[in-house]
């Protein structure tokens, strides 16, 4: 048996591990509070001693008397709490000092600067010790600073007292966690593990198969009701035989769910072959209403519809061509094509075929991958290329980038745009078909499915890849098999 299976050792985990860890958060925030009394009472201290010389400092200082500071810091260094004084003029010179040697403001700087924003106070190292620091601006009765006072304490004493604290806080926590351990134990065998014990002992015997066999109920309530329950379902061992029988038509259910999604499958093939057998009549219907537009007259008001006929009779004929590019899998027509010469025709076409200001779009390809041969389907690339294009087109802000490298065994083309970049949920639904982030009207969801297919089709990739700033770029690799050498 796992140990977190026991009963006694999930109470252990679950009640007393719990309440444990709660009793040692509340004494080390106890602890923590008073630690941070401790600090504000020795730092308020020591503002309250830096205070109460600060005048007669800084009057001698006006005075330019430095025994007299001398004087009052040697006054002030008679205090216990005080582990050393230091004063410093305007320019950061130390005036006079009283205590340890090598105060901890040993960089020499303006005092103006290190009390641009009031007074300051730092924990610091000084020769092994950890003191705390206060720096007072020492002013002259018109306001200008002529100097700084600094004060330090040690802080030893705290931290002594800070380590007893935690040590005797250490052995209570540990004897009350053997206390608590000893109580469960003590309870769990005497309200629990007796009674579960003899549970399993009858439903062992159970287990064997012998009929008339029930488990005694007792125990706290809980118990009583489990055995009740496995006496009640030993009654019911009967029902087995029509839990099977439901189990089976489930299963026939399930089965019916699957012929209907072949049937769903068998209708999108349908719906390919219908796309392809619209396409003469959308092609008749769309030529004899340009031949009725060119005979009306200019002023005449069906010429409106007629080209809002025109324009839908060409998005329709655009979404049976991408059902038809769908739908095609017919083997690859190869042949020797140029690299820079294919990615030329595709951004001519689509720049004519784009709105009347395009987005700039950069060739940032080497002339060796220009002039590098490709045995591949020309229109089968041209078709992927032109697809991607077509959509990154769509969605840069003002500038597309087709770039090519060249790896051990991929040739590699991106297509990039500076647009607003792709949504992580977007991204993993990218490629699937009729799926689409353009609004209602402006794309089927097909141009990426049917680029991914012809790639595919290469024997390469097709990918989205992350990019730093913003925009999408994906990315085609095909195997430097269809490289000409």
């Amino acid at each position: 048996m796992h140990p977190i299976q026991s009963i006694r050792t999930a109470v252990l985990i679950f009640v007393l591990l719990p309440l444990l860890g709660l009793l040692v958060a509340l004494g080390l925030l106890g602890l923590h509070e008073l630690e941070q009394q401790i600090h504000r009472r020795s730092r308020e201290d020591i503002e309250l001693i830096a205070r109460s010389i600060r005048l007669p400092i800084a009057a001698a200082m006006v005075r330019d008397d430095v025994a007299a500071v001398q004087e009052a810091l040697d006054s002030v260094f008679q205090i216990d709490q005080v582990y050393g004084a230091y004063v410093y003029n305007s320019a950061g010179e130390q005036v006079a000092t009283s205590g340890p040697h090598d105060p901890l403001l040993e960089r020499r700087r303006d005092a103006r600067a290190l009390t641009a924003e009031g007074t300051q106070g730092s924990v610091d190292q000084h020769r092994g010790r950890e003191v705390f620091s206060f720096y007072l601006p020492l002013s002259d009765p018109a306001g200008g600073l002529v100097g700084l006072l600094q004060v330090t304490r040690d802080l030893r004493q705290f931290q002594a007292y800070l380590a007893r604290l935690h040590w005797k806080g250490g052995i209570t926590l540990l004897a009350l966690a053997a206390l608590f351990v000893t109580i469960v134990l003590v309870g769990h065998h005497r309200a629990i593990g007796r009674h579960v014990r003899t549970l399993i002992a009858a439903m062992a015997s159970i287990g064997t198969g012998q009929m008339g066999l029930r488990v005694p109920e007792r125990g706290p309530i809980e118990l009583r009701q489990l055995g009740d329950g496995i006496n009640a379902m030993v009654e019911r061992w009967e029902n087995s035989e029509q839990h099977l029988r439901t189990q089976r038509e489930r299963e026939a259910c399930l089965e019916r769910e699957l012929r209907q999604s072949e049937k769903l499958a068998a209708v999108g093939r349908l719906a390919a072959g219908l796309a392809h057998e619209l396409g003469t009549p959308l092609g008749c219907v769309a030529g004899r209403a340009q031949r009725a537009l060119r005979t009306l007259a200019p002023a005449d008001p069906a010429r409106d519809e007629l080209s809002q006929l025109l324009k839908e009779l060409e998005r329709i004929e655009r979404i049976v061509r991408e059902l038809l590019d769908f739908a095609r899998r017919g083997p690859l027509q190869r042949r020797r094509v140029g690299l820079g010469a294919l990615i030329q025709g595709v951004v001519a076409r689509a720049i004519e075929a784009s709105s009347p200001a395009p987005p700039i779009i950069e060739m940032d390809i080497a002339p060796q991958f220009a002039a590098m041969q490709l045995v591949v389907d020309p229109l089968r690339l041209e078709q992927a290329l032109g697809n991607l294009l077509d959509n990154a087109m769509h969605a840069a802000n003002s500038r597309v980038t087709i770039t090519a490298a060249l790896s051990a065994d991929w040739l590699q083309l991106w297509v990039s745009d500076d647009g607003p970049g792709i949504a992580k949920a977007a991204e993993e639904r990218l490629f699937e078909p009729f799926f689409t982030t353009k609004p209602v009207g402006q794309g089927t969801g097909l141009g990426l499915a049917v680029a991914r297919t012809a790639i595919a089709e290469h024997n390469g990739t097709l990918t989205v890849e992350s990019t730093v700033q913003a925009g999408a770029s994906l990315r085609i690799e095909l195997p430097a098999s269809t490289i000409q050498q």
